[in-house]
Protein backbone atom coordinates (compact mmCIF):
# COMPACT_ATOMS: atom_id res chain seq x y z
CA UNK A 1 0.00 0.00 0.00
CA UNK A 2 1.22 3.52 -1.17
CA UNK A 3 -0.56 5.64 2.03
CA UNK A 4 1.92 7.48 2.64
CA UNK A 5 4.25 7.10 -0.35
CA UNK A 6 4.40 10.33 -2.91
CA UNK A 7 2.41 10.18 -6.15
CA UNK A 8 3.63 8.72 -8.95
CA UNK A 9 4.37 10.47 -11.95
CA UNK A 10 4.13 9.38 -15.61
CA UNK A 11 4.20 11.13 -18.35
CA UNK A 12 1.31 12.02 -20.53
CA UNK A 13 3.00 11.42 -24.34
CA UNK A 14 6.44 9.31 -24.31
CA UNK A 15 7.25 12.51 -27.48
CA UNK A 16 7.21 14.70 -24.82
CA UNK A 17 10.25 13.31 -23.56
CA UNK A 18 12.93 15.26 -25.19
CA UNK A 19 15.77 15.41 -22.62
CA UNK A 20 19.40 15.83 -23.32
CA UNK A 21 20.89 12.56 -25.23
CA UNK A 22 24.74 13.57 -24.85
CA UNK A 23 27.13 15.42 -22.70
CA UNK A 24 26.52 15.77 -18.88
CA UNK A 25 23.31 16.64 -16.84
CA UNK A 26 23.11 18.10 -13.59
CA UNK A 27 20.04 17.34 -11.88
CA UNK A 28 18.32 19.88 -9.25
CA UNK A 29 18.37 19.28 -5.83
CA UNK A 30 14.83 17.90 -5.58
CA UNK A 31 15.42 15.06 -7.75
CA UNK A 32 19.19 13.78 -6.59
CA UNK A 33 20.66 14.84 -3.09
CA UNK A 34 23.05 12.65 -3.05
CA UNK A 35 25.95 14.47 -3.48
CA UNK A 36 26.81 13.06 -6.68
CA UNK A 37 23.91 14.91 -9.22
CA UNK A 38 26.21 14.78 -12.39
CA UNK A 39 25.81 12.11 -14.96
CA UNK A 40 27.53 11.86 -17.73
CA UNK A 41 25.32 10.15 -20.44
CA UNK A 42 28.13 8.54 -22.70
CA UNK A 43 28.76 6.28 -19.81
CA UNK A 44 26.02 3.61 -19.46
CA UNK A 45 26.12 2.96 -15.98
CA UNK A 46 25.39 6.26 -15.20
CA UNK A 47 22.76 6.73 -17.98
CA UNK A 48 21.15 4.38 -16.21
CA UNK A 49 21.18 5.80 -13.50
CA UNK A 50 20.09 9.11 -13.97
CA UNK A 51 16.87 7.08 -15.76
CA UNK A 52 16.10 5.29 -12.73
CA UNK A 53 16.54 8.55 -10.73
CA UNK A 54 14.63 10.81 -12.80
CA UNK A 55 11.49 7.98 -12.89
CA UNK A 56 11.28 7.67 -9.21
CA UNK A 57 11.82 10.79 -7.78
CA UNK A 58 10.00 13.12 -10.38
CA UNK A 59 7.81 14.93 -8.99
CA UNK A 60 5.66 16.46 -11.64
CA UNK A 61 5.75 15.85 -15.84
CA UNK A 62 8.22 18.39 -16.42
CA UNK A 63 10.28 16.67 -14.65
CA UNK A 64 10.20 13.58 -16.92
CA UNK A 65 10.30 15.48 -20.23
CA UNK A 66 13.41 17.32 -19.27
CA UNK A 67 15.42 15.14 -18.14
CA UNK A 68 14.36 12.22 -20.10
CA UNK A 69 14.35 10.96 -24.02
CA UNK A 70 11.93 8.80 -25.89
CA UNK A 71 14.36 6.77 -27.60
CA UNK A 72 16.49 6.52 -25.07
CA UNK A 73 13.68 5.43 -22.30
CA UNK A 74 12.66 2.74 -24.44
CA UNK A 75 16.12 1.00 -25.25
CA UNK A 76 17.24 0.95 -21.19
CA UNK A 77 12.92 0.39 -20.17
CA UNK A 78 13.96 -3.42 -20.24
CA UNK A 79 16.83 -3.11 -17.86
CA UNK A 80 15.65 -0.59 -15.65
CA UNK A 81 15.28 -1.73 -11.75
CA UNK A 82 12.15 0.45 -10.59
CA UNK A 83 9.45 -0.26 -8.15
CA UNK A 84 6.75 -2.29 -9.17
CA UNK A 85 4.13 -0.07 -8.79
CA UNK A 86 6.07 2.41 -10.90
CA UNK A 87 6.74 0.13 -13.62
CA UNK A 88 3.41 -1.20 -13.84
CA UNK A 89 1.93 2.13 -13.79
CA UNK A 90 4.15 3.14 -16.89
CA UNK A 91 3.61 0.05 -19.02
CA UNK A 92 -0.26 0.16 -18.38
CA UNK A 93 -0.28 4.12 -20.18
CA UNK A 94 2.44 2.60 -22.68
CA UNK A 95 1.89 -0.95 -23.45
CA UNK A 96 4.91 -0.94 -26.08
CA UNK A 97 6.82 -0.60 -23.10
CA UNK A 98 6.19 -4.51 -21.46
CA UNK A 99 8.91 -7.00 -21.93
CA UNK A 100 7.22 -9.62 -25.01
CA UNK A 101 7.63 -13.23 -23.44
CA UNK A 102 10.80 -13.98 -24.90
CA UNK A 103 12.76 -10.90 -23.25
CA UNK A 104 11.45 -11.76 -19.89
CA UNK A 105 12.57 -15.31 -20.77
CA UNK A 106 15.89 -14.16 -21.67
CA UNK A 107 16.44 -12.26 -18.73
Amino acid sequence: MRRYAKPLVIADDLTLLRGQTTGTVTLPRHLDWSGSANYDLGSPGRIVDLYRTVLIEATKPTDLHAFLDQAILTRLWPSLWLPSDLRRAWEDRFPGLRRTDSEATAA
